[in-house]
């Protein structure tokens, strides 16, 4: 296992008041409307989550990188885990001629209100239960969505990406890697359930038998 950065600098171009998500509304009810993962989180006011997820190709560079890092070939069969509207798996569909692309995520808002070129390809259904066979996949990844579940969830899912991955594995998360972005991220996040420091996602994720790469952004 390996830590390879693919959205540091993605993170990092979001300008964010953490203090002001805190003391403007009251942050409780907004995790809590955050939380269903319904419209008000995906395309709600920012209170609520992303404030209007929209395809702006952001995700291409991050997909080239993962491609020629893994030296993925067209062809490839690649699984996003928590893959949300599926704007990278668009991006893979397009760089990789014939790819076999599949998506899930546990949104049905955000599937509904996929990109139409890649709804065909994306499911409904939870990280701790992958429909699919073993090893069935070139290349799974999950961003920024596992620090989502709880500690036993967690575990289960770790294990799931493990079982149906061939090839290429990689798992991104929040984190936090000193009491500056803890509070920030307590502050910023709505739908966070494993707060854990970079050295604690890796004993877990060694511990629950991932051998993929990770990373994860940190909110400075």
């Amino acid at each position: 296992m390996a830590y390879v950065d693919f959205l540091m600098k993605l993170s990092n171009s979001t300008k964010r008041d953490y203090v002001a998500r805190v003391v403007q509304h009251d942050k409780a009810k907004c995790a809590e409307v955050a939380i269903q993962y319904g419209k008000d989180y995906w395309d709600g006011e920012r209170q609520y989550g992303y404030g209007g997820y929209k395809y702006d190709g952001r995700w291409k560079p991050v997909a080239e990188a993962m491609i020629k890092h893994y030296g993925l070939k067209p062809g490839a069969s690649i699984l996003d885990v928590g893959c949300g509207k599926g704007y990278l798996l668009y991006e893979f569909a397009q760089l990789l001629p014939g790819a076999k692309v599949a998506g899930l995520d546990i949104s049905s808002y955000a599937i509904e209100n996929a990109k139409e070129e890649i709804k065909p390809f994306l499911t409904r259904g939870s990280a701790t239960s992958l429909p699919y066979p073993d090893k069935s996949f070139d290349f799974v990844y999950s961003l920024i969505t596992f620090h989502n579940l709880y500690n036993y969830e967690l575990r289960q899912a770790l294990r799931e990406v493990e079982r149906v991955g061939r090839g290429a594995k990689h798992v991104a998360v929040e984190s936090y890697r000193n009491e500056r972005e803890k509070a920030n991220l307590v502050y910023w996040q709505l739908t966070c359930r494993s707060f854990y420091t970079p050295a604690e996602w890796e004993w877990f994720m060694k511990d629950s038998g991932y051998t993929g790469d990770y990373s994860y952004i940190v909110f400075e």
